[in-house]
């Protein structure tokens, strides 16, 4: 079967999430595509190449389910719950994808297009969508990052002094993500309404 991109970008990604990315080697990629290492490059230029191709590729198969008529919060929680779970899938690649391309979100991709719908459909002016949208980004991913590599679970388990802190039950890492948004939304609807009531003001 002749090499292709798509080939390629797949195979690396049965490695990673096998291995890890660390374990990710081009000679090892031409093994397990029954190929010459050479080949690869008339293809691929390097590793680096291979791994933002498999990024954009898992990020292009991002599904969410649309709910239009639904209130935003509950569209913004079920995106990024969508969002959590493709992380879950591929936990070595979205992980080093957090840490090493930023450009790994692109203004077509399917997370970001649902993610700047909802914040438009939330009230945000046309000009604040993007900003709103990437801070968003940044929470999520950052909690993501955090849940992937174990810092989160370990900073919900150093428990504050006091009587009770013997008492208390281990982190539930779900809980801990309805919470991010609980809170994202409630900060967004303050701001929002915010400033729709400045602007009620400065007509009067």
């Amino acid at each position: 079967m002749p090499l292709t991109e798509a080939g390629i970008y797949a195979a690396a990604l049965r490695l990673i999430d096998e291995d890890g990315v660390e374990a990710l080697t081009m000679r090892k990629l031409a093994t397990v595509l029954d190929a010459n290492p050479m080949s690869l490059y008339h293809h691929v230029p390097n590793k680096e190449a291979v791994l933002r191709g498999v990024t954009r590729m898992v990020g292009a198969q991002f599904r969410t389910v649309t709910l239009e008529d639904a209130p935003w919060p509950e569209r913004l929680r079920l995106l990024a719950t969508d969002f959590r779970t493709l992380a879950h899938r591929h936990p070595e690649l979205m992980a080093y994808s957090f840490s090493h391309q930023p450009d790994f979100i692109q203004h077509d991709d399917p997370f970001w297009t649902a993610l700047t719908a909802i914040v438009a459909a939330a009230g945000a002016p046309p000009s604040e969508v993007p900003e709103i949208a990437a801070l968003i980004v940044a929470v999520v991913i950052g909690v993501l990052a955090a849940e992937l590599n174990g810092s989160l679970h370990q900073w919900a388990n150093l428990k504050p002094p006091g009587p009770d802190a013997d008492h208390m039950f281990g982190p539930d890492p779900d809980l801990m993500f309805r919470l991010v948004m609980d809170t994202l939304i409630t900060g967004l609807e303050s701001r929002l309404t915010a400033g729709r009531d400045g602007q009620d003001t400065g007509r009067r």
